[in-house]
């Protein structure tokens, strides 16, 4: 890339909106001010494309120096993060919120359910022992078009969203929906276990049951460093581990819930994810 595409590349990123940059990072906007954002560094405020970390006393301006502030990494890194963020530079102008929709269960069709087990024992390595119980107890079945369907669940066990995966050749997965991730989440098994393992999917918190019987595997549904329902898990499990995926990603989202939640411990897979680690454990 020669210097003038640098330099055209930096003017393009450096223009993405500043609140962006920060729901990428994973950051939270404060209910009470919207200017005001927490994040893995500390409390930030936000004014158009400036900003300041009032912990650190430290700011800056435009999108560029927010993620150098955010990920601690030098001017390079910090533009290849935004470019594998935004690709296509600033996103569209958004459009009005709508209102929360709300959570209705995706329809079962048991005449799909023979496919959908195949495809989690045959293609994912899943043992049948802990499919069966998730059957039998409502958090796993199959819709009309063959999806797996993992049920969210809220502390008092109401579902309030679920994981769709489809069976296809085509890989496909997403959320049904209306579900609510902050309200809930998929875990296997039931609450006994002293310690708990954060995964990225249904299926990963499976698959890492499966190679630690011992720990409670639960979902983030997507890696993200502080769900709404983490504190609460907190005071429940003697060790929580963030269980995320080691790519980029799943290494900078386990980094910043450790920012933020200094007991949790990192337990990085040996290889992507964990049910690629069961998978070549077979």
């Amino acid at each position: 890339m020669t210097f003038p595409e640098l330099r055209q590349r930096a003017d393009r990123l450096r223009a993405v909106p500043l609140e962006a940059v920060l729901q990428a990072w994973g950051a939270h906007r404060d209910p009470d001010d919207p200017h005001k954002w927490h994040t893995s560094q500390g409390v930030l405020s936000v004014t158009g494309v400036k900003f300041i970390n009032w912990n650190r006393g430290q700011g800056g301006g435009g999108a560029i120096d927010l993620a150098i502030h955010l990920t601690h990494r030098g001017f390079p890194q910090a533009l290849q993060w935004l470019g594998e963020h935004f690709p296509g530079g600033p996103p569209a102008p958004a459009l009005p919120p709508r209102p929360q929709s709300h959570f209705v269960r995706p329809a079962a069709d048991p005449g799909q359910l023979d496919r959908v087990v195949h495809y989690l024992v045959a293609q994912r390595g899943l043992p049948r022992r802990l499919i069966d119980p998730l059957i039998q107890a409502g958090s796993l079945y199959a819709d009309p078009r063959a999806n797996a369907v993992f049920l969210l669940r809220d502390p008092q066990g109401r579902p309030v969203g679920a994981e769709l995966r489809g069976t296809t050749p085509i890989p496909w997965r997403g959320m049904a929906p209306g579900s609510h991730k902050d309200l809930g989440f998929f875990a296997f098994p039931s609450p006994h276990q002293p310690s708990i393992v954060l995964c990225e999917s249904a299926i990963d918190a499976m698959s890492c049951h499966a190679l630690h019987p011992q720990h409670r595997c639960v979902s983030t549904a997507g890696a993200r460093p502080n769900p709404r329902w983490l504190p609460a898990l907190l005071g429940q499990a003697q060790q929580i581990y963030c269980g995320f995926d080691a790519d980029p990603t799943g290494d900078d989202m386990a980094y910043a819930m450790i920012s933020l939640c200094p007991t949790v411990q990192r337990l990085r897979p040996s290889l992507k994810d964990w049910n690629d680690v069961l998978r070549s454990a077979a």
